[in-house]
C-alpha cells in the first residue's frame, strides 16, 4: 500500500539526505566599539545585516540551526534563542509573542528576529553606566565558552535523534564522522585588545579544536593577535571588514558556505599569523620573555625572587645574557718590513733588523 499512494517516498532518515549544520553566532556589543563605529556602521544596521544572514543559512536546509550569543562588556548572554522562550517563540510567562503573527514574514525567521531584537533591546537598557565605564573591553572568553557548551549539547542531541550509538565528544568531533552535526562559530568582533583573556580564549581555542569546530573570525573593527590564533588552529576564516559598507556582502560570499561546501571552494586564508603570547604577569603581549619549565607561565620579566606565579617553582637562570651569542674572531697583528710592505707575522719567521 505505502508504493501505491507513495508513502515510502516521504520516509526515510535524517542522516539519508544533506548533513544540516549549525552556525553559532558570537556578537560583539562592545559599547565603546560600536560608539566609534556608529558613523561607518551603526548597530543597528549590522544587525539588519546580520537576520539577512542568518536568514540565508536557514534557507539553506530545512534541519539547519543557529544560535547568537552577545560579548557584551561585562557579561556573555545569549539572544537567541532567548531565555524563558520555547523553540516555537512562545513566552513562558504569557503567551505567544505578536510578531510571530505576522502574516507577511516566514515564521521561522520571523521567530529569531523577534527573540533576538527583544534580547538585545533587554540588554542594552539592562547595561547601567557603571558597567560601561568599568571596563572597555568584551567578554569573549565567556561567549566562547557558551558557544561550546551548546554546540557539544546540540550535537548530542543530534546524534541521538538519528540513532547513533556513540555520545562521547570525542565521536563526535572526529574528522571521521561525516553525519554529524556540522557546527561552527562565527565570532563578529569590534574590540582590540584581548590579552586580560589570554588564557581563557586559549582554551577555548583548543577545546574547538578537539572538537573539530572551526572559529570563523569577522573583524569589524580594532585587531587582536588571540582571534587570529584561535581561527588558524581551528582552520578558521578570518577576514578584517576593510569597508563597512559591504558586511553584507563580506558575510554572504566569505561565511555562508559549511565545512561541507568549504572542501569544494578556495575559502579565504590568513597570509601573517601573529603567534606572539600574553605574559601572566602584566597581561601583555610579548615578543621575548621567560617561560616556566614546568607550567610553561610566560613572564615578560623575571618574577620576584625567581619564583613562578603560577605553580611557585623557582626558577633558575643559568647564565642567560652573561655571554654573547657570536664571539668576535681576533684580527691579527701585522709588521712593517724594511721595503714598506705589511706582511703578517707567522710563528718561526726571523723579523730582519731596523
Amino acid at each position: 500500500m505505502d508504493r501505491v499512494d507513495g508513502t515510502e517516498h516521504y520516509k526515510g532518515d535524517v542522516s539519508q539526505g544533506p548533513i544540516p549544520a549549525l552556525l553559532l553566532i558570537i556578537l560583539d556589543t562592545n559599547p565603546h566599539a560600536w560608539a566609534l563605529l556608529n558613523r561607518d556602521l551603526p548597530l543597528s544596521e549590522a544587525i539588519a545585516n546580520l537576520l539577512v544572514f542568518i536568514n540565508a543559512h536557514l534557507a539553506f536546509h530545512n534541519a539547519n540551526q543557529v544560535a547568537v550569543v552577545a560579548s557584551h562588556c561585562h557579561r556573555a548572554v545569549w539572544l537567541y534563542p532567548r531565555p524563558g522562550s520555547s523553540s516555537e517563540g512562545v513566552d513562558m510567562a504569557g503567551g505567544e509573542t505578536p510578531a510571530i503573527n505576522d502574516a507577511n514574514k516566514y515564521r521561522p525567521f520571523a521567530q529569531i528576529e523577534d527573540q533576538l531584537l527583544t534580547s538585545l533591546r533587554d540588554l542594552i537598557q539592562t547595561t547601567t553606566p557603571d558597567d560601561v565605564a568599568s571596563t572597555n573591553t568584551t567578554q569573549m572568553a565567556g561567549a566562547l565558552t557558551l558557544a561550546l557548551a551548546h554546540i557539544n549539547k546540540a550535537t548530542l542531541a543530534f546524534s541521538q535523534q538519528i540513532g547513533g550509538t556513540e555520545t562521547t565528544a570525542d565521536h563526535l568531533g572526529s574528522s571521521d564522522d561525516t553525519s554529524g552535526l556540522q557546527s561552527r562559530i562565527l565570532v563578529l568582533s569590534v574590540s582590540g585588545d584581548l590579552a586580560h583573556q589570554y588564557i581563557p580564549i586559549m582554551n577555548t581555542t583548543f577545546a574547538a579544536q578537539r572538537m573539530r569546530v572551526p572559529i570563523d573570525i569577522l573583524k569589524l573593527a580594532g585587531d587582536t593577535v588571540f582571534l587570529q590564533q584561535a581561527s588558524d588552529t581551528t582552520r578558521g576564516i578570518y577576514l578584517q571588514l576593510r569597508s563597512p559598507q559591504g558586511f553584507l556582502q563580506y558575510l554572504m560570499m566569505a561565511f555562508l558556505p559549511d565545512q561541507t561546501s568549504r572542501k569544494l571552494l578556495v575559502a579565504p586564508t590568513q597570509e601573517v599569523v601573529d603567534f606572539r603570547a600574553a605574559c601572566f604577569c602584566h597581561r601583555k603581549v610579548v615578543d621575548v620573555g621567560f617561560v616556566c619549565s614546568i607550567c610553561l607561565s610566560i613572564f615578560c620579566s623575571v618574577p620576584e625572587g625567581a619564583v613562578c606565579l603560577t605553580c611557585s617553582t623557582h626558577l633558575s637562570l643559568g647564565e642567560y645574557g652573561s655571554k654573547p651569542a657570536v664571539v668576535p674572531r681576533k684580527k691579527k697583528k701585522r709588521r712593517k718590513l724594511n721595503g714598506g710592505d705589511d706582511t703578517p707575522s707567522r710563528p718561526g719567521t726571523p723579523v730582519p733588523n731596523k
